[in-house]
């Protein structure tokens, strides 16, 4: 890594999509050394950024200017199923030259292509072994990682490639809790520029600096995310307190203008008086009048303008208290009374070998977490439950109302809109019935006429769990697979909410232990080949994936 002073600095960006959707305009942003946790709600143009700053976007206006080399990790990633190990992190060649070498084919082509890098495999092997990753060696190809190997890959790609500004965009999509704690590591020895966006609390607590993106600006937090709540908290109690204060002062100032108000009618009606009783020359009270109603026209100004300078200083202060609404509905229709039988397995065996020995049942309105390392099979435990595929053998009977919502969010039509989507679920729900409920998730007015497609991940996300949840009969058995992932803090803490209200059992895989205890889990289940139960410590340790 270069000792250059490394820095992103964006000044006057702007960016729009093709359909004319404006994402960043006349952004300013400048970032240095250390790890940057860059946070935001969905859509608010983080992975953009990220992308604009990579080179794989082009800005409409401005510039960006980077001192140093750029290494991105996007959200999703895609690699070639066929590459090999060595191929994926830009040393096939190195390697070919150097094995060249040691054949005895001394070329100044094979010595030009190894360089300096002599060690080339010894670092690569290293920088697998601090991902976890040293069993896969550099001669298998991709199609025989996980998915979450296959991050991990792309990662160790470009630590090896050393670049002086690392981009990760969601890293820890996709990995259980053994690669997230790799991840953790790698990232808390970066000592370059790192800009990390993520909804991992984890994660963002191993940052230096907190970049709060919101309306096309950033507000700079010192320390880690806790630090940056804390913070928050505070700012949001003097904000409110604002509130109530520019409250009050636009209370006052209208009293005082209807007070003026009636003291002027007042002095006109004695004036008035005055006039009919003529106690006084004509000229004078001609002259009385006129300074009557120029007084009075300025006192009404004033107190107008008092006014009018209030309601600003209110509206000022209602801005600056954030607007992430909380879901908030009644469920009532999804409650299942303590022990009644919701689900029972028995003698399950899966496609890919995983087990359920004996038989195994969910009671009542237990809540479960569902755990295990990436490709364990709870996908397809919970795809089984749900009747979309086969078990190899065994049974598994839901008793109740059931409904599971995937990881890919493919229970919308991407064609109709939120509202049309959630009626497919509730068709003897009216119109109105279906918006009343609608506006209880956030999707209020014009936003429920949204077509799917056109959702941000955050919103996507939320129409789905309406529909789930608004669906008739209502689920008394709720599925979720890893609903955390592409998710902002703010639709977290919705989805939170709204579990909330669930009065019925769920199902929750997910590699979020956070999230996972902050929803009221009452029991954990590990899937490592056999189905078995576990405890929260357990889990926090990660003891079973060792």
């Amino acid at each position: 890594m270069s000792h250059a002073p490394t820095h992103v600095t964006c000044s006057d960006l702007s960016f729009e999509w093709p359909d004319g959707t404006p994402v960043l305009d006349g952004f300013h942003w400048a970032v240095g050394p250390g790890r940057t946790g860059l946070i935001g709600l969905n859509g608010c143009g983080k992975s953009t950024l990220l992308k604009l700053i990579a080179g794989e976007l082009r800005p409409g206006g401005g510039q960006i200017s980077i001192a140093g080399s750029i290494g991105h990790l996007p959200q999703d990633v895609t690699l070639d199923t066929g590459a090999r190990v060595d191929e994926v992190l830009g040393i096939r060649g190195t390697r070919t030259a150097l094995h060249a070498i040691e054949a005895g084919e001394a070329t100044e082509a094979n010595f030009a292509a190894v360089g300096d890098d002599w060690d080339v495999e010894e670092r690569a092997l290293a920088t697998l072994d601090q991902l976890g990753l040293a069993r896969i060696g550099l001669d298998r190809t991709v199609g025989e990682l996980s998915g979450g190997e296959g991050v991990l890959l792309r990662l160790a790609a470009l630590l090896l490639a050393r670049p002086d500004v690392l981009l990760l965009d969601e890293p820890t999509n996709n990995l259980d809790l053994r690669a997230r704690r790799r991840l953790y590591a790698a990232v808390e020895s970066w000592t370059g520029v790192m800009v990390l966006v993520s909804h991992d609390r984890e994660l963002l607590d191993r940052v230096d600096q907190i970049a709060d993106l919101r309306d096309g600006e950033v507000r700079w937090y010192g320390g880690n995310f806790t630090d940056y709540e804390a913070l928050l908290a505070a700012e949001q109690e003097a904000a409110e307190r604002m509130v109530r204060v520019a409250e009050g002062d636009v209370q006052r100032q209208k009293r005082e203008l209807s007070d003026a108000h009636m003291k002027l009618a007042r002095r006109k009606r004695y004036g008035q008086k005055m006039y009919d009783n003529k106690r006084e020359p004509k000229i004078v009270m001609g002259a009385r009048k006129r300074a009557a109603q120029e007084s009075a026209g300025k006192h009404r100004i004033m107190h107008t303008e008092k006014l009018t300078e209030a309601r600003e200083r209110l509206e000022q202060a209602v801005e600056a208290v954030r607007d992430d609404s909380e879901i908030r509905i009644q469920l009532p229709a999804t409650q299942v009374p303590p022990g009644r039988r919701v689900l029972t397995m028995t003698d399950l065996r899966l496609p890919h070998g995983a087990r359920v020995s004996g038989t195994w049942e969910v009671r009542g309105p237990e809540r479960i977490a569902l755990v295990g390392g990436n490709g364990s099979g709870k996908t397809t435990l919970l795809r089984t439950l749900a009747g979309l595929a086969p078990p190899s053998s065994g049974e598994a009977l839901t008793h109740v109302p059931t409904r599971y919502l995937p990881q890919r969010l493919d229970v919308l039509d991407d064609a109709r809109t939120v509202a049309e989507n959630v009626a497919r679920f509730a068709p003897h729900a009216t119109n109105n019935v279906i918006r009343a409920r609608l506006a209880h998730f956030l999707f209020r007015g014009a936003r429920a006429d949204r077509a799917a497609g056109t959702l941000s991940g955050g919103e996507r996300f939320r129409a789905a769990l309406a529909a789930l949840l608004l669906a008739e009969p209502a689920p008394q058995l709720l599925m979720l697979d890893e609903p955390t992932n592409n998710l902002d803090l703010a639709s977290v803490r919705q989805l939170t909410d709204a579990l909330e209200s669930y009065e019925g059992a769920l199902v929750v895989a997910s590699h979020d232990v956070p999230f996972l205890e902050s929803i009221g889990i009452t029991r954990w289940l590990l899937l490592d080949g056999e189905l078995r139960s576990t405890t929260a410590e357990e889990v926090r340790e990660s003891r079973w994936e060792h």
